[in-house]
């Protein structure tokens, strides 16, 4: 008690188990899509257990759709699925339940929108023995974390990793971010409008930027312009940052997948933009946050 008054103390985020399966790559009697310049295609990548496909790779590297590394899990239960996606962060250690590959364990990558599908990377010798349905258990943790005194937002991030890529200035009211490069708002297509714990957002290129050397799976974007707090939506003066999650697509009005983990106005975060020697998200950044996880 202070003066009288009750003061609050800083709660931690909520810590809770839920359970996917790995989907199967699906497609239905006419298995075409349409590409942006009308022709159609056979779409392969987009969803099930993809082996050849890994962070740091290039998200033009396959001839695919929406090829995303390591597996997809959902739940044959919409409003489990639903929260499922939800409630994973980046950074969340995922454990494999069932099958020839339990006990092993993965890493939240990110999220899609589509079907609600959350991402989950394995090591190549995990990778070989999974098998659509097993089932495996996310321990999520992320959302909820406060800025006191900011309007910046933190979502679809494990606390861990954000503390270790230390992007927070001590002692001032700011982020600072090294990213790839920094796209407008203008190119963001699919996942527009969506709500962001549920949604990645799709970026309408499909060629590398001019001055930038690469675009890897575990890179970390900005997006001028973008107020993705919420329902993503276009608002000046605000950025939005985030992760590529999956590959290219050849369909109008998508393109390399990001889900967003920080929104805010543009005085609140400094983007240090490097497009030809950034290093994003790796592997070993990847699986060092989940082992801290898996200790508490």
């Amino acid at each position: 008690m202070v003066g009288g008054i009750k003061v609050l103390q800083q709660r931690e985020t909520t810590k809770v188990n839920v359970l996917g399966f790995i989907c199967h790559s699906e497609s239905s009697s006419d298995p075409f899509r349409i590409d942006r310049d009308g022709h159609p295609y056979l779409p392969t990548g987009d969803g099930g257990i993809v082996l050849n496909y890994l962070v740091g790779e290039s998200v033009f590297a396959l001839d695919a759709d929406h090829a995303a590394p390591g597996v997809s899990l959902s739940h044959p239960n919409q409003d489990a699925a639903y929260s499922l996606v939800a409630q994973s962060c980046i950074g969340n250690l995922a454990k494999v339940r069932t099958g020839e590959a339990a006990g092993s364990q993965g890493v939240v990558l990110g999220k899609r929108g589509e079907g609600g599908r959350v991402i989950v990377i394995f090591k190549d010798d995990v990778m070989k023995k999974l098998k659509p349905d097993d089932q495996i258990t996310i321990t999520t943790e992320g959302q909820g974390q406060k800025q006191d005194g900011m309007e910046t937002c933190v979502l679809n991030i494990a606390t861990p990793l954000l503390n270790d890529l230390k992007l927070k200035v001590e002692n001032e009211k700011k982020f600072r971010i090294p990213v790839r490069t920094i796209f407008d708002s203008r190119l963001v297509g699919n996942g527009i409008g969506r709500p962001m714990p549920l949604w990645d957002v799709d970026l309408q290129i499909y060629e590398l930027p001019v001055g930038v050397s690469a675009l890897k799976i575990g890179d970390l974007v900005a997006i001028s312009n973008l107020d993705a707090r919420y329902n993503s939506g276009y608002r000046k003066d605000w950025i939005s940052v985030g992760v590529l999650i999956h590959g290219s697509s050849p369909q109008p009005g998508h393109g390399p997948g990001v889900t967003i983990f920080l929104s805010g106005p543009a005085h609140e975060i400094e983007i240090l933009e490097d497009p030809m020697n950034h290093v994003g998200l790796t592997l070993d950044s990847l699986f060092s946050c989940n082992k801290k996880l898996d200790m508490n």
